[in-house]
């Protein structure tokens, strides 16, 4: 899809295309009302706009539409657009060994029952080890704390996903 193409589309096919990007509705409607754009920065300079407005529950909506970092039973529930991003995004998973995989595990739980959603990273190009000590690194923060460095990596995360759409 180009920027002209999007610019164009109709309201549900512009929404399902954003939606690729962030599973946040009030961000995804904001965008489709905000057409047209005049090039890929004034999208993205858009989507920062609109995200910096939400509220913990919005950022809360986004984060559900991942799949956990290295849950592949997670990834395969998502819908097959969302599914190929987010596997290509966590490749760094693929080929761990069993060890890391179950810590992982262990963590993404762990993490679950401390903030109560799960844990948030822009994955591409990063390690299966380097995801993992972010995760527990990140577990010493506040649940406040927390939502603002996931909603700051799901704004890294949509960034990516735009550029990839158009």
């Amino acid at each position: 899809m180009t920027l002209a193409d999007f610019n164009a589309a109709d309201t549900e096919t512009a929404s399902q295309a954003l939606a690729r990007c962030c599973s946040c509705r009030r961000w995804v409607e904001a965008l489709v009302q905000g057409r047209p754009y005049a090039d890929l920065e004034a999208l993205r300079d858009a989507a920062d706009r609109v995200w910096t407005t939400l509220g913990d529950d919005d950022y809360l909506e986004a984060f559900a539409g991942h799949p956990q970092i290295g849950d592949m039973d997670s990834l395969h529930g998502k819908s097959a657009e969302t599914r190929s991003l987010a596997a290509q995004e966590q490749a760094g998973v693929l080929g761990a060994d069993d060890a890391i995989l179950r810590e992982l595990a262990h963590c993404n739980a762990e993490y679950f029952r401390r903030f109560g959603f799960i844990f948030i990273v822009c994955a591409s190009g990063r390690s299966v080890e380097e995801m993992l000590h972010l995760m527990q690194s990140r577990m010493a923060h506040s649940r406040h704390e927390e939502i603002a460095i996931a909603a700051e990596e799901q704004r890294r995360i949509f960034h990516r996903r735009i550029g990839q759409l158009l």
